[in-house]
């Protein structure tokens, strides 16, 4: 395992502790000695774990869309290691599963969700194996746990749905989950 995805958010409206935990958990990626694979903004949460892992001297890969580039010449954090321009966002998605060897997801808005479920989605289909944890900071993933569990419930997902992932309260709890994760055991951890 060398390199870890983060999916987050880049509101720049979020409250600070959000901020601090995506500074945390960047500085512990780099710690851990892995690459940080994400979406290549300054702005918000990407920002915050992309310096988290440059404050503790590790690497940054960034992805961007080109439109992104032409729409807002600040978002793009320039301090990337590696910065990667893609045509649009379904290649953008394609390089960060390619680069990644685990995901985890921080709080975010409809982007966020969008890949975390595309990567959950990959995983029932057996496309990819990767370890998939969500950062429950603030309880912020909560609703999202009971609608999962609701569709297992109501018979449109499969109780196996709840094995994809796995959620943890902290970035010290998810890159431990990464550390010791075996694709062949269940990955659901209720903390």
């Amino acid at each position: 395992m060398k390199s870890i995805c983060v999916f987050c958010a880049s509101s720049r409206a979020v409250d600070g502790v959000y901020h601090e935990v995506a500074t945390d958990l960047g500085r512990q990626i780099a710690r851990l000695g892995f690459e940080l694979v994400y979406g290549g903004a300054s702005i918000g949460l990407m920002g915050a774990v992309a310096r988290g892992v440059h404050a503790e001297g590790g690497k940054v890969v960034g992805v961007i869309p080109e439109f992104f580039r032409k729409k807002d010449k600040e978002i793009e954090y320039a301090d990337a290691d590696e910065l990667i321009v893609t045509e649009d966002m379904r290649s953008r998605k394609a390089i960060m599963d390619e680069r990644a060897s685990a995901f985890i997801v921080l709080p975010g808005g409809i982007g966020t969700l969008e890949e975390a479920m595309e990567i959950m989605s990959m995983k029932q289909l057996g496309l990819t194996n990767k370890p998939l944890v969500f950062i429950n900071t603030n309880k912020f993933y909560d609703g999202l746990i009971a609608n999962l569990k609701e569709m297992v419930d109501l018979k449109f997902a499969k109780a196996s749905t709840l094995e994809l992932f796995t959620i943890c309260p902290g970035p010290a709890e998810a890159l431990d989950f990464i550390l010791t994760y075996h694709p062949e055991k269940s990955e659901s951890k209720w903390l």
